[in-house]
Formats: C-alpha cells, structure tokens, sequence
C-alpha cells in the first residue's frame, strides 16, 4: 500500500486502527483493561479541566509527513483544529498535547520512536502513561525544547498529576476504575 500526504487515505486493520509508520501500516492490537481504562480517565479528565478553545480527541490519526501518520490515544487541539464531522485526522501542527499509554505490544515505540516523531513535527507537549503498582497509572511528562526540537523531562506523576502545561490540571491518577 503506497503512503501518501492527504488525511483520507486510511487503510483500516481488523481491529478499525493502524497506524502509518516509516511507510509500513501497523496494526493497533487488542487493548487491555488497564490501558481502557487510562484512556478514559485521562480523556475525561482533560476534557473536564481544559479552559474553553481546546478539545479533547481520543485514537485520532495525526499526520507528521508522509510516511508517518500515527493514533495518539488522546489529544489536546485548538476548537477548530477540525474543519468537519467527515475530517480523518489531524496535521501535527493542531496538536498542544499527544498521550501515549504503553502496552506490552507498543512501549518499544511509545518510549523512543514516537516521542521523537512527535518531537520533530513540533508537538509542544507529549505524556507517557504506564502501569505502575497497584494497576494505577505512572504519567511521564514532557516538554518540547523549541531549541533542540527533542522532548525534556517535566515530571513523573503517580497517583496525582498536577500541571501547569498545557493548561492548568490536577488529575487524581488512583480514580482509574471511578470513570
């Protein structure tokens, strides 16, 4: 399958989701309960707390260039940053913040590739999200350096994130089974 710049060219996997990246399409696979359940809760959180002119996206396709085109599992754009209900993704430069929650299957590329892919296309903000003890999750937060164009560490967050970037937030981490 050829890789191509425009939005609406999406193949879709069994499971309804890939991910173009370095030009293979790669499959999303099953999720687990822990990884549902940090999506919704952070997805529901920043929704709840971010100031009026953002929007909340959650598996959404962000295009970096021709070859990458990745589904964070939650995003932070401008209200706008869609031009319509048929619209298929999103260009990098809309994105405040891209969430990764790491499984088994994808930490390789949650740690390393797409942080740096995020980084490159100018993604100001980029959170990590793991399973740490007790199943609660452990937030890695980081910070675009505008002039080395790679990602610096803000804080690591268990049980409470609070933050004053991209907005000001306060997310209690342990209420991942309340949402």
């Amino acid at each position: 399958m050829e890789a191509t710049t425009e939005c609406a060219a999406d193949p879709r996997g069994p499971s309804g989701h890939v991910e173009l990246i370095d030009g293979g399409l790669v499959p999303r696979s099953p999720q687990t309960v822990f990884h549902l359940r940090a999506v919704r809760l952070l997805e529901w959180a920043l929704l709840e707390q971010a100031p009026d002119g953002l929007d909340v996206f959650r598996e959404f396709s962000v295009l970096l260039d021709e070859r990458n085109r990745l589904e964070p599992d939650v995003l932070v754009v401008p209200l706008g940053a869609d031009t319509g209900p048929t619209q298929d993704c999103l260009r990098s430069e809309a994105v405040l913040l891209a969430v990764e929650v790491a499984s088994d299957d994808s930490a390789a590329r949650d740690r390393d590739f797409k942080p740096r892919m995020y980084a490159a296309h100018g993604i100001r903000h980029f959170w990590r999200v793991e399973e740490g003890g007790e199943g609660f999750p452990v937030v890695y937060v980081y910070e675009l350096d505008p002039a080395t164009r790679a990602y610096v560490p803000t804080g690591i967050h268990h049980n409470r994130l609070r933050s004053a970037e991209p907005f000001a937030l306060d997310i209690d981490l342990t209420a991942i089974d309340r949402w």
